[in-house]
């Protein structure tokens, strides 16, 4: 059953002396349209709808992609459910989660004993649209969103200028990736889940199967290069990706964004010489290609992102000492002056000098600079 999707809503009250309740439930339907009827199905076992059964009214809310937050928020406090979620009232009095894509307004007509579960059926007495944005769902154990079929179409548009930018520079590109001997390629993040390539340029010593995908999922520690100066809650967001990331490895992404931030860039190093440990990324990120996910195998491709065996831990060069790079990322402005693209250096030689990798990161500013030059001419 669980591959089948179902929406995901918030069932909320007021207890006779002002309790405020809120129940998440997935199993929230329309069954009757004349009188009109909808029902939802509780656990037994919740004492939230304990107290739900004897309010005069209920207000149902039907959660949007992005209210995923709010929804956890909900469903893993035991009171004061709705602290810190801004709300406000139906015309029953009883609250509504602002920016949810509707409310519906009931009164409960029926409660009907189903096994471990209660069918409510409820009245309908007032509801309204009120946020037109592709909702909610629960599938295979997974939340996310529903995106209508035209968004790759939305997505080329979106990106136009930043292809712009980068192939305006393609012969710097190309001849930073030969005068290094490796891959170097440029992102552009199309949304906060996701990354384009929209420039790729391979030395003799690179292919295209020891890099990343044409399309990769921000998910930690891809995406250093876009979170660094994003809000906390977007950072955190993206954090979370990891599902119940330690406190270790969330101070770790931590470091490394204020690094982003005082540095510019981030180098990510191989245990050893000539280490395979990208492949499993690398796979990853074509497996994430695939034009139809399930959730379940979007968990399996995060997780394998997140357990790559690179050392991912920030730290500065010294000029005298030896390292094996595996990859280098830098921020770039975007059109609009945002640091919404990535320039990466991977597939790099092992076993170079500190003063080497400097040189590095000096000749890729070079072109940084003069993608962004090229974007401000371009305006």
């Amino acid at each position: 059953m669980g591959n089948y999707p179902t929406g995901v809503a918030i069932v909320t009250g007021r207890t006779d002396d002002g309790e405020l309740l809120a129940l998440v439930v997935g199993t929230f339907a329309s069954v009757s349209l004349d009188p009109p009827l909808v029902s939802f199905m509780p656990m037994k076992s919740s004492r939230t709808f304990q107290k739900l059964r004897n309010c005069k009214s209920l207000c149902i809310s039907i959660l949007g992609g992005e209210q995923q937050s709010e929804m956890l928020a909900v469903a893993q406090r035991w009171e004061n459910k709705l602290d810190g979620i801004d709300w406000y009232p139906s015309p029953s009095g009883d609250p509504i989660l602002r920016n949810a894509i509707a409310w519906v307004d009931t009164t409960i007509a029926e409660v009907v004993e189903a096994g471990d579960h209660w069918i409510v059926l409820c009245s309908v007495t007032d509801l309204q649209i009120t946020n037109t944005v592709p909702p909610l769902l629960f599938f295979q154990g997974g939340y996310g969103n529903f995106a209508g079929l035209d968004s790759g179409s939305r997505m080329s548009n979106e990106i136009l200028p930043a292809i712009h930018a980068a192939h305006s520079q393609s012969e710097q590109l190309r001849n930073l990736a030969e005068s290094i001997g490796c891959e170097v390629a440029v992102y552009v993040a199309v949304s906060d889940d996701e990354l384009a390539t929209v420039f790729s340029a391979l030395s003799a010593d690179a292919t295209r199967e020891g890099g990343l995908a044409s399309r990769v999922p921000l998910v930690p520690p891809i995406g250093d290069s876009y979170l660094f100066d994003k809000p906390v809650e977007l950072q955190e967001k993206w954090i979370g990706k990891l599902r119940k990331p330690s406190d270790e490895i969330r101070e770790l992404h931590q470091r490394r964004l204020k690094y982003m931030r005082d540095h510019g860039y981030l180098l990510n190093f191989l245990p050893e010489k000539d280490s395979n440990a990208y492949d499993q990324m690398n796979r990853a990120t074509r497996e994430y290609k695939k034009a139809v996910l399930t959730p379940l195998e979007e968990r399996s491709i995060r997780e394998t992102i997140g357990s790559t065996p690179v050392d991912y831990e920030p730290r500065d060069i010294v000029a005298g000492e030896t390292y094996h790079v595996g990859s280098a990322v830098f921020p770039v402005r975007d059109p609009l002056g945002k640091y919404t693209m990535t320039l990466r250096l991977s597939q790099l030689p092992c076993g170079v000098s500190g003063a080497t990798i400097q040189d590095w990161v000096k000749r890729a500013r070079t072109v940084i600079d003069a993608i962004e030059s090229s974007e401000e001419t371009a305006e």
